[in-house]
């Protein structure tokens, strides 16, 4: 039997959460995050054998959102011989689309306790893995150089989901083309509007990037989420690929969240590992691969 977590649960979630494992919810989290709306109740859900906790999955979802996005955690009693029955009922109770994300080193990729939530997932219907290279930029290195063929501006939603549409077509990011696929490129943009808008970061550190002629050449979103800041989003109009715009989009990003922290910050930002050209922007304005995020949906 499988149902969501009451009032009363919350002391055996909490134990539940102390066990070492590559979950990334900790105690401290789970109750934080209750308090934010980013966990609630009706997302935790716990897996039964008769009156007895065998299971528990923990989803995430933005604090002012109306479904549940990302699974954050699975855990299975000790007297469990094969979880990957009881994570694959878990995640089934929660309707599509969402994603699991695991973090992890690149050298723990292979780690059972990795391959066997992975197996679950892909039991539920998270078929599609996507590795994902973890990237930060901390206030000890210097400041990427600034653009001087771009010019920065603020703009409208409309705005924005018209760029959006426009940098989808082709795009190397899975979830991009995942969505495009699902409910296509209009809706994928507009989606994607909300959902950043949703994040933390100020709405108006949003740029569009123009060149000399005033010409569309990508969109640039600093941000933050519950960790800190973040790149957002980076994307080139297909037209101008192909001549590092990345780094200049990259580089305002970084400017304007460092100016904004006035002090001592730290940006992270991930990009699918098959996203050459984005990978490589990355290392060449000085963001360091710390870690290794992977990703089932």
């Amino acid at each position: 039997m499988f149902r969501t977590m009451v009032e009363s649960d919350l002391d055996f979630v909490l134990t539940c959460l102390t066990e070492p494992s590559v979950n990334t919810t900790t105690p401290e989290r789970f109750v934080a995050y209750l308090e934010s709306g980013s966990y609630r109740p009706a997302w935790t859900w716990l897996a039964l054998d008769g009156e007895t906790p065998v299971g528990l999955a923990v989803w995430w979802g933005f604090p002012d959102g109306e479904r549940p996005l990302a699974l954050d955690c699975l855990w299975a009693a000790p007297s469990v011989t094969d979880p990957v029955p009881v994570w694959a009922g878990l995640i089934r109770q929660v309707p599509p689309p969402v994603e699991y994300h695991i973090f992890t080193q690149p050298g723990r990729r292979d780690d059972p306790q990795i391959t066997t939530r992975l197996a679950a997932a892909a039991e539920a219907g998270l078929t599609t893995v996507t590795e994902r290279f973890r990237y930060e930029w901390t206030s000890a290195q210097p400041l990427p150089k600034r653009s001087t063929r771009l010019t920065f501006e603020p703009a409208s939603d409309g705005a924005f989901a018209d760029a959006f549409e426009q940098i989808s077509a082709g795009s190397l990011d899975v979830a991009t083309r995942a969505g495009v696929a699902r409910i296509g490129a209009r809706a994928q943009a507009l989606e994607e509007v909300e959902d950043y808008k949703s994040m933390r970061g100020p709405r108006d550190w949003w740029r569009l990037a123009y060149d000399g002629s005033g010409a569309l050449v990508g969109a640039a979103l600093p941000s933050a989420n519950d960790g800190g800041p973040v790149v957002g989003f980076v994307g080139v109009v297909p037209s101008r690929r192909g001549h590092h715009y990345a780094d200049d989009l990259l580089a305002e990003i970084t400017w304007i969240i460092a100016e904004a922290a006035a002090g001592a910050v730290t940006v992270r930002a991930d990009t699918d590992s098959t996203n050459t050209p984005m990978v490589a922007a990355f290392e060449r304005l000085g963001y360091r691969r710390f870690a290794l995020r992977v990703v089932a949906s």
